[in-house]
C-alpha cells in the first residue's frame, strides 16, 4: 500500500476507531454500576423492551465499528472515488461514526445505577437529536480534515487516437453481441412476483399490482444483449422494448476498463448519477461511452475491449464520411 492510500484508509477508518475506544473507555469507568442485564432497545415513548448482557453488549460494539470502519477504509482506498466524492465519503464515515458511537454511549448512561432489567428514567427522546447534532458536527469535521489527505488521481484520459480499433476493409461490415446476464435478476423477479401475490391476496391487488409490472419489466432484463453496429451501442432484453440505444452521433470515444458498480453508480440497474449513466449489472470491465455532451454511458459486459474497439473504429468511418 503507497503512503497515499495508506492516508486515506486510516482517515477513514479513524472515527470508528475513536469512537471505540471512547466507548470502551466509558464502559470501564462505569461498569460496577451497571445492572448485569442492560437495557438496549427501547419503544417510542422510551421504555427499556429489550435487554442483553454485558458480553452481548462487547460483542455487538466492537466488531459493529471495527467492520465498519475498515469497510469504510477498503471503499477509501479501492472504491474509484474522486475529488469531491472521496471527500464526501470521509465525510460521511466521521457521521456515522459519531452517530453511531454516541447512541451506544448513551445507552450505557441510562443504564447507570438502574435496577436489573430496566433503566433508571428510560430512554431520553433527545439523544436522537444530540446524536444527529454530533453526526452533523463530526462530518464537517471529516470535510475538513479530507482536504489534508491527497485525493485519489482522476483516471487519465489516453485522447481518442490512443484508442484501440478493429481493422476492417474498406467496405466491410462488421458487428459484435454479447450477452450480460446477471445473476440478481431472475431472484429480483421472484421476489417481486411473490410480494405481489402476497400483498395482492393479504391486502389489496391495488398495491400488488405494480409489484407485479415491476417483476414483468424486470423479467424483460433477465437476460439483456449488448449489439455494437453502424447505429452505435444498444442494450436490449428479451422484449423489443424498453430498450437503451446510444447512435454514434452522439459518441466521442469509446473505451474499455472496469468499473465499480456501488462507488461509480451507486448500485445495480439502469443508473443514473451526476456525471455519468449506464446499464450496471456488476463490478467489472465495462464498455465507457464518452459522449458529446460531457457525460459518460457505461454498460458492463465481457470482453468489453472488442465492442469498444468496433466503435471506435465505427466512429472514425463515420467522421471520414465513409
Amino acid at each position: 500500500m503507497t503512503s497515499k492510500n495508506l492516508g486515506r484508509a486510516t482517515l477513514a477508518a479513524l472515527p470508528f476507531v475513536l469512537a471505540l475506544l471512547v466507548d470502551l473507555t466509558l464502559y470501564t469507568a462505569v461498569a460496577d454500576r451497571l445492572p448485569d442485564r442492560l437495557a438496549v432497545h427501547f419503544d417510542a415513548g422510551g421504555s427499556a423492551d429489550r435487554h442483553m448482557s454485558y458480553t452481548a453488549y462487547l460483542l455487538y460494539t466492537v466488531p459493529s465499528l471495527l467492520v465498519l470502519g475498515a469497510l469504510w477504509a477498503v471503499v477509501a482506498v479501492r472504491g474509484k472515488l474522486h475529488g469531491r466524492a472521496h471527500r464526501w465519503f470521509t465525510g460521511g464515515g466521521f457521521a456515522a461514526a459519531a452517530f453511531l458511537g454516541y447512541l451506544l454511549i448513551a445507552v450505557l448512561f441510562v443504564n447507570v445505577d438502574a435496577p436489573d432489567g430496566g433503566s433508571a428514567d428510560g430512554f431520553p427522546l433527545w439523544h436522537i437529536a444530540v446524536a444527529l447534532a454530533a453526526a452533523a458536527v463530526a462530518g464537517a469535521l471529516g470535510l475538513l480534515l479530507a482536504r489534508l489527505v491527497p485525493l485519489p488521481e482522476e483516471p487519465r484520459d489516453r485522447g481518442p487516437e490512443a484508442r484501440e480499433r478493429i481493422v476492417l476493409a474498406d467496405g466491410e461490415v462488421a458487428a459484435w453481441g454479447r450477452g450480460i446476464g446477471a445473476w440478481w435478476a431472475p431472484v429480483a423477479v421472484l421476489v417481486l412476483l411473490a410480494a405481489g401475490v402476497v400483498v395482492g391476496l393479504e391486502q389489496s391487488w391495488f398495491l400488488g399490482a405494480p409489484l407485479m409490472v415491476l417483476a414483468l419489466v424486470i423479467g424483460t432484463f433477465c437476460r439483456p444483449h449488448v449489439t455494437v453496429d453502424r447505429r452505435g451501442l444498444t442494450v436490449s432484453g428479451l422484449l423489443p422494448r424498453p430498450r437503451v440505444r446510444v447512435p454514434l452521433e452522439r459518441m466521442e470515444v469509446a473505451d474499455s476498463r472496469p468499473v465499480n458498480a456501488l462507488a461509480e453508480y451507486g448500485g445495480w440497474g439502469y443508473r443514473i448519477r451526476p456525471e455519468r449513466s449506464g446499464v450496471i449489472t456488476r463490478s467489472g470491465e465495462a464498455i465507457v461511452i464518452s459522449l458529446t455532451s460531457g457525460r459518460e454511458f457505461a454498460v458492463t459486459v465481457g470482453d468489453s475491449a472488442t465492442g469498444a474497439a468496433l466503435l471506435n473504429t465505427l466512429l472514425d468511418r463515420q467522421r471520414a464520411g465513409r
